[in-house]
């Protein structure tokens, strides 16, 4: 599979998506008529049935899945509907994998957490044996060791909540081939206040998280930037906020330091599809469409 990745893609939940398919249909249209390329999906299952209409909806957006859970998703389902979904849209579809978090794995499977670098292994392997490429997959990694097997057993990795540093680190560690794609969340708001506030509600979540906090202690920040929903450090490092301007500088840092795309997560006060929020984004970066600007857009 070759998948001509864009610098800018989306990162949405796939639990905002509409559920009916004229609904879906035309949210992807909309997207790919703006100018995206790629439509990251949270909360993917291996059924792919939402990257399924959205494959199906366009002939040119791209879609990953951010990410498929090793400890609950059939590597015989995966393998059954990326077939179909590669021989039907060949080289739009992206497998993003990872081993999850301890707290929420246990809660769903009742199975012990452990040796997380090993179960990826053991799902690349079983994931080899029913025949989906390396080239196909990449890994939700952030770590040195999970960075370096991405390196090595996929096409390369989809960090998430990360910072530019980060993706220099990771650059460095993956090496010049392999794709690199990390997430960014963006506010569009100019007013510090509000702007955190939106911010710091949508990483309480992964302030209580493990993986994620181990990594920010790896890049620097302190039990006290962790504390109490976030320092404003902490915030403005991890999600850009402010006008175009200053997302189109944090998307270039990303760039900069080595990221192919940056899959951009924008946030709202509200759980609702950031529609219009889309379009002052597309505008902003200047997006074209294919017909427009040729097959990849730029920042």
């Amino acid at each position: 599979m070759t998948m001509n990745v864009a610098r800018i893609g989306l990162w949405m939940s796939a639990r905002q998506w509409p559920h009916g398919t004229a609904e879906r249909r035309d949210t992807a249209q909309e997207l790919a008529e703006l100018g995206y390329d790629m439509v990251w999906l949270g909360g993917a299952t291996a059924d792919l049935e939402l990257p399924a209409a959205l494959l199906e909806s366009t002939e040119r957006l791209c879609v990953g899945t951010g990410i498929l859970n090793i400890w609950t998703e059939s590597v015989d389902l995966l393998a059954d509907t990326y077939g179909m979904l590669e021989k039907a849209h060949p080289g739009r579809l992206l497998l993003g994998v990872g081993a999850g978090h301890a707290r929420m794995v246990e809660s769903v499977t009742g199975r012990r957490y452990r040796r997380p670098l090993g179960a990826v292994v053991s799902y690349l392997e079983a994931l080899d044996a029913v025949g989906i490429p390396a080239s196909a997959r990449v890994l939700a990694a952030l770590g040195p060791r999970m960075l370096g097997l991405a390196a090595r057993r996929s096409a390369g990795a989809h960090p998430y909540l990360v910072t530019p540093e980060h993706t220099r680190m990771a650059r460095e560690i993956l090496g010049p081939g392999a794709l690199l794609a990390p997430e960014q969340k963006i506010v569009l708001e100019t007013d510090p206040a509000r702007a955190r506030a939106i911010g710091r509600a949508a990483l309480s979540i992964y302030l209580e998280l493990p993986n994620y906090t181990n990594n920010l202690r790896r890049l620097g920040f302190t039990d006290a930037d962790l504390a109490a929903g976030g320092s404003d450090h902490l915030v403005d490092a991890l999600i850009a906020w402010g006008d175009l301007d200053s997302i189109r500088t944090r998307l270039e840092e990303h760039c900069a330091a080595g990221a192919d795309q940056v899959a951009v997560q924008i946030l709202t006060d509200n759980k609702q599809l950031p529609r219009a929020q889309w379009r002052i984004l597309a505008a902003g970066l200047d997006l074209r469409p294919p017909a427009v600007a040729g097959a990849v857009s730029g920042i």
